[in-house]
């Protein structure tokens, strides 16, 4: 929202044997994940083996309204997509769900994620005569799946074979003329669930959330590795891939991606983020009038912290919910001012206080500085920032938009040098070893490379997001 980490995609599919409006469903579903992705959105509904398709840059709302939502028709299967670009840039032709039609019949294709060897994957494909359309590494997936496809008796066999040489986060759906397929990687670095809405009625979705908007009963989470069917025949489970790896699930998903109401592998989301700022507390205490959070995400983990050290919280902030994606700017001051437009520090909550402040992370500090400024502007007589997870100190490589140390601003300075550069008069951070219990219970492991430098698999030295954009000329 302010410049700091960007989300990941958000998918989501729907099957019914019965013929439904399938569209619309989807466009709540895909509503429910907006916070997954603001640049740009998309929708397949599949009739009868005919695809009809709507994507284009903007938020749902922007993208899709009564009119374009009957021009898709009437369907029995349709995924979407909501998407932040980590690989290729911002542009309608790397608008999800992709449409592919080849000689087996047309299929479409969603993707959360990042590969690692998508440069790699790519080169192979343009050796061979492939010619790509986007920038983005799900065409690539795309063609690895087609590939597959002409050799292999069934789409669920392609994708399977498809998956033996993707490297890196993948929660994929797909759809063919009469089944949906979904599936993980077999670390499952990002969420994907199944969902029932009634007999013969099947949804996938990055996050529950998506189930409670349309009304659908969560039955599990997808297995890492694992790929199911959904067909005429109901759900089939394959789970070849399923190889015993320690799971390694993006924990910031419960730091920050994942919305509040969001349950993923058997842990509330919400509950989490209380957990975080329990533990914050217990590592970081200090003298406090009240407590406060950073809409949206730091406000849990505030609500944590209160209760745990018996501070009263406050609501510190009013934030501008009509301040859409196009009020985004791309250069600093600009930044500066969109602060000011879409939080205002309500008054009474901090003057003369001291002032505990939370917030789900710090990246380059700019923003942490401007919003610290605001409640010292106010009044506050002290201020004291925490924040929910580790410093950032690594890049990701899959599919969070940390891609260099040089932006870090923990790579360049210590702990009390960044509460000086940000004007904080103490600053804490939640440990690895804390961040990692804030999900207690949760039937997976998780990847904290980011805070680490443990990396689950072998990374590239570098993955710039722009890694296949080439200018006039073909130099990149």
């Amino acid at each position: 929202m302010f410049g700091n980490i960007h989300e990941e995609c958000g998918v989501f599919a729907i099957y019914s044997n019965n013929s439904t409006d399938v569209a619309v469903q989807t466009y709540l579903g895909l509503y429910a994940l907006q916070h997954r992705g603001q640049e740009s959105c998309g929708i397949v509904v599949n009739d009868d083996g005919v695809f009809s398709y709507r994507k284009d840059l903007g938020l749902v709302h922007e993208v899709f309204n009564k009119d374009t939502l009957a021009g898709l028709g009437d369907g029995n299967i349709a995924v979407g997509h909501v998407r932040y670009s980590t690989t290729g840039n911002s542009n309608r032709s790397n608008a999800q769900p992709l449409v592919v039609r080849h000689v087996k019949g047309p299929m479409a294709i969603a993707h959360n994620g990042n590969l690692v060897n998508a440069r790699e994957l790519r080169e192979e494909y343009e050796l061979k005569g492939a010619i790509f359309h986007t920038t983005n590494d799900t065409e690539v997936i795309s063609y690895a799946i087609t590939e597959q496809r002409l050799v292999c008796p069934s789409i669920e066999d392609a994708v399977a074979g498809a998956m033996d040489k993707l490297k890196g986060a993948y929660s994929i759906v797909v759809m063919s003329p009469k089944k949906l397929i979904a599936a993980r990687d077999p670390f499952g670095f990002r969420p994907l669930s199944l969902g029932r809405m009634g007999d013969g009625e099947y949804v996938v979705s990055s996050e529950t959330c998506a189930f409670d908007s349309i009304g659908a009963e969560f039955i599990r989470d997808i297995e890492p590795g694992e790929l199911i069917v959904i067909d005429e025949n109901g759900v089939r489970s394959d789970k070849r891939h399923c190889t015993g790896t320690p799971s390694r699930l993006c924990v910031f998903e419960y730091v920050y991606f994942a919305r509040p109401d969001s349950v993923i592998e058997g842990v509330s989301v919400h509950k989490a983020r209380l957990k975080a700022g329990e533990f914050l507390w217990k590592e970081h205490p200090v003298e406090a009038d009240v407590v406060i959070g950073v809409p949206d995400s730091g406000l849990d983990a505030a609500l944590g912290l209160a209760n745990a050290s018996g501070i009263p919280y406050g609501v510190g902030f009013i934030k501008n919910r009509y301040v859409g994606r196009t009020f985004i700017q791309p250069n600093q001051s600009d930044r500066t001012n969109s602060v000011r437009i879409k939080l205002n520090v309500i008054r009474e909550t901090v003057k003369d206080k001291r002032v505990i402040l939370v917030d789900d992370s710090i990246v380059r500090g700019t923003t942490s500085k401007r919003i610290v400024n605001l409640i010292r502007e106010a009044g506050a007589k002290e201020i004291h920032m925490r924040i929910s997870c580790p410093p950032f100190k690594n890049p990701c490589f899959f599919g969070t938009d940390i891609d260099s140390r040089e932006n870090l601003i923990a790579c360049k300075m210590s702990i009390d040098e960044i509460a000086k550069e940000i004007g904080a008069d103490t600053l804490g951070y939640l440990s690895i070893e804390g961040v990692n219990k804030i999900a207690e219970g949760a039937g997976c492991g998780f990847c904290d490379a980011c805070f680490s430098g443990n990396y689950p698999m072998e990374v590239p030295k570098e993955m710039p997001k722009d890694k296949f954009e080439f200018k006039i000329g073909g130099k990149k």
